[in-house]
């Protein structure tokens, strides 16, 4: 089986001589080689369906428990020196957007929408964990609920995780486009 990298996204930053030095690089395998290649329309649909899920579950999750405590998530923000001129208008809305991307993947008709917004959000979040765990003496989790208790590695680890869970289903999503137009 032959790989194909597509280059997702290069995130670098300057060493202590002014080099630029890549951060985190995300690439996928062709989505033409990947395992999905042998599978039907249902099985890709079975596989966007799942993803959606996922990420509907993490949104709300996350998104219910910002809301639940929203003072905190209030004050955890503010404490970011990135975000503290910006804080009041974070903290409302990273949880609306959360939810609106969620409710996007409930419905089929607008599940591209919703997993396009999840990769762009989990890119944010992404890149945000990188410049506050690299760059930054003192940033609390603003995440919520248990992925508060995650050193900034695993969060870093389980962004980028679900980064590449939702290039997968934007590519799903996108190919079963396809296959129906040719149908």
């Amino acid at each position: 089986m032959s790989w194909k990298e597509i280059k997702i996204l290069n995130i670098c930053s300057y060493d202590s001589e002014q080099l630029l030095v890549p951060l985190l690089t995300i690439a996928i395998p062709a989505p033409s080689n990947f395992i999905l290649s042998n599978q039907g329309h249902m099985g890709r649909k079975k596989i966007v369906d799942v993803i959606a899920l996922l990420f509907i579950l993490l949104f709300v999750y996350a998104a219910t428990s910002k809301l639940l405590d929203y003072e905190k998530f209030v004050v955890q923000v503010g404490q970011s020196p990135m975000l503290t001129s910006m804080a009041a208008w974070i903290a409302a809305l990273v949880p609306l957007v959360e939810l609106v991307i969620a409710g996007l993947l409930v419905f089929e008709r607008t599940r591209l929408a919703g997993l396009y917004g999840s990769f762009c959000l989990m890119i944010v979040f992404t890149g945000y964990i990188i410049l506050a765990s690299r760059f930054s003496d003192y940033t609390p989790c603003s995440c919520g609920g248990v992925l508060e208790g995650m050193s900034w590695d695993a969060h870093l680890a389980f962004n980028v995780f679900f980064v590449g869970v939702a290039i997968v289903g934007v590519l799903v999503e996108v190919g079963m486009g396809e296959i129906v137009d040719k149908g």
